[in-house]
């Protein structure tokens, strides 16, 4: 079996052939998601696709009770992005969940990994588009224009 980061590089270095450099670019990895995941669901993914998303569960599920509640979302969001105003968090918080979700107190693996699916592969009307937070919301200084997310 092939390690992560072997797995990886087989989906992505689509150069490695002609220059064997063994490197990734940005623009690698986005063609490989796109050849790999975009429009299909978790289950199809590629086993390190699979492993990135669940890690990021993990990342995001502090207190690894195997769902993540407002608060680890909401942490999850201020440590990544600047934010005047928590109340845009916990609206995109609400947006991304269903009845379900909410009854739960939040999302578990298997809807995140449902979530995170459609995130790649699916226009902006889904409620996926809320997975990393209210991301349209910032805009990020490239050092010559603001641009907007």
């Amino acid at each position: 079996m092939l390690s992560l980061w072997e797995e990886i590089a087989e989906l992505a270095d689509f150069n490695k052939e002609l220059l064997q450099d063994g490197k990734i670019t940005v623009d690698e990895f986005k063609q490989a998601v796109q050849q790999c995941c975009l429009g299909k669901r978790y289950e199809d993914f590629p086993q390190a696709m699979k492993m990135f998303i669940d890690s990021n569960f993990k990342m995001v599920d502090l207190n690894d009770d195997g769902v993540i509640a407002a608060e680890e979302y909401r942490f999850n969001c201020i440590t990544k992005f600047p934010i005047d105003d928590v109340e845009i968090v916990d609206e995109a918080f609400n947006n991304l969940l269903n009845d379900d979700d909410r009854r739960r107190g939040g999302l578990t693996l298997s809807r995140y990994q449902e979530l995170y699916a459609e995130f790649l592969g699916n226009p902006e009307e889904t409620p996926a588009v809320y997975l990393f937070g209210p991301l349209s919301e910032f805009y990020f200084y490239d050092g010559l224009d603001n641009i907007e997310i």
